[in-house]
């Protein structure tokens, strides 16, 4: 998601977490799936977000690493989702997203152990407070690190 400053730059902070918090009442949940096009130098993500009932589906392209990025995203349909996402194959990922208090997600992958946070920030100097239900679970912060991005960790 892009900032309001800057509609195509992401500034965002990710935790490791040790396990899946317990989280307040009134978290969305999403269920998603992305996956990314074949490419060397740009990397297009296609996603499929459903929230209850409602399925909406996006192309976005990240350029850049670490705490800020250039980020475009659009929504897009279901017949070009369903279009291109054979090409994904072998690069996709699939979690539950949890949102809480519309600032933070947290993002539990299908298929492995692995439970991460991500802070939408408004600028970069943005300093980060930690809510008293997610502080125990923080292991560290990954920001930056390419192990913990979704394109890494797609299969």
């Amino acid at each position: 998601m892009s900032r309001a400053g800057d509609p195509d730059r992401e500034i965002e902070r990710k935790f490791l977490l040790r396990d899946m918090p317990r989280l307040p009442a009134g978290a969305r949940v999403l269920r998603i799936d992305q996956g990314w096009l074949p490419g060397q130098r740009l990397r297009e993500r296609l996603r499929r977000t459903r929230e209850g009932a409602a399925t909406t589906y996006y192309r976005t392209v990240k350029l850049g690493s670490g705490l800020e990025r250039l980020e475009i995203e659009e929504e897009t349909t279901e017949a070009v989702f369903r279009t291109l996402w054979r090409l994904t194959r072998g690069k996709r990922v699939r979690k539950v997203r949890y949102v809480v208090d519309g600032r933070w997600e947290i993002d539990r992958f299908v298929g492995c152990r692995l439970v991460l946070a991500e802070l939408e920030l408004e600028h970069a100097e943005e300093r980060v407070q930690v809510p008293e239900w997610l502080a125990p679970y923080i292991d560290r912060e990954v920001t930056g690190d390419g192990r913990y991005t979704n394109y890494h960790l797609a299969r």
